[in-house]
């Protein structure tokens, strides 16, 4: 029978490319995310290997009841990919929005941190599994106006880490992927609250990394022999690399 995977945050960007890949590769994919008619779209293009389900990550009774919610046939999860995230402006620490923050919170640390705290007690219980988080070099690298969105990012590359220790002799395995600059996505119009304008010229005159790129490296990680465990993969086009280090002069 084929493996199981749930894909968040499905219905655009890395996650329908992710859960596109995760089927050509011939698993069967749970879509989960909030926009249902996108969800749908989806599944009319896949077929009965993609189960479209309505998720929103940061309702914290829906995902706690997300195990028994499934579709009969549907339950066991082998692959977890915690892909919903998102980043909101990039004003300095002091002039930004605090419900910014915190939806940025909600959904990019409690939305992981409680799926995976529902689908992970039936992995070890099964002693198979994985859970992919997607992370970012923001978790890693500060840039001005990354505040709270590099700071859930690190936490999600660190959580990723202490599972692994958590899991160490079980047979599941987990793995952060931490892209770089990536277009072709609605990342940088979320995060600028819609103007397209000023997401465009983010992109502008590079060759960024692409969501195809994003889950040929997920499908990569998932489709290792059982005892490979990736802990991370830090991903960056070449028209990218780490900045040096900040220095304001007086005059």
């Amino acid at each position: 029978m084929a493996l199981t995977a749930l894909v968040t945050g499905a219905s655009a960007g890395f996650g329908d490319a992710i859960a596109r890949r995760l089927v050509r590769d011939g698993y069967r994919v749970i879509a989960a995310a909030r926009r249902v008619e996108r969800l749908e779209a989806l599944a009319r293009d896949l077929g009965p290997a993609l189960c479209p389900f309505p998720l929103d990550v940061a309702e914290a009774t829906a995902v706690a009841s997300l195990p028994d919610s499934l579709p009969d046939g549907w339950r066991e999860v082998d692959v977890l990919v915690n892909n919903a995230g998102l980043a909101l402006g990039l004003d300095p620490a002091w002039q930004v929005s605090l419900d910014e923050w915190e939806t940025m919170v909600a959904t990019n640390v409690s939305g992981l941190m409680r799926l995976t705290r529902a689908l992970l007690p039936g992995m070890v219980a099964r002693n198979r599994g994985h859970v992919v988080n997607l992370s970012s070099v923001a978790g890693t690298y500060p840039y001005p106006g990354g505040n709270v969105y590099g700071a859930s990012k690190a936490f999600v590359t660190q959580f990723t880490l202490n599972l692994k220790s958590d899991l160490i002799g079980t047979n599941v395995r987990v793995t952060s992927i931490e892209p770089g600059l990536c277009g072709g996505t609605e990342f940088s119009n979320v995060r600028f609250g819609g103007d397209d304008s000023r997401a465009a010229a983010v992109y502008a005159g590079t060759e960024p990394l692409t969501a195809t790129d994003i889950a040929e490296a997920v499908g990569w990680v998932v489709g290792q022999p059982a005892h490979v465990n990736i802990n991370r993969i830090e991903m960056m086009p070449t028209c990218q690399a780490p900045g040096p280090l900040a220095v304001k002069r007086a005059g």
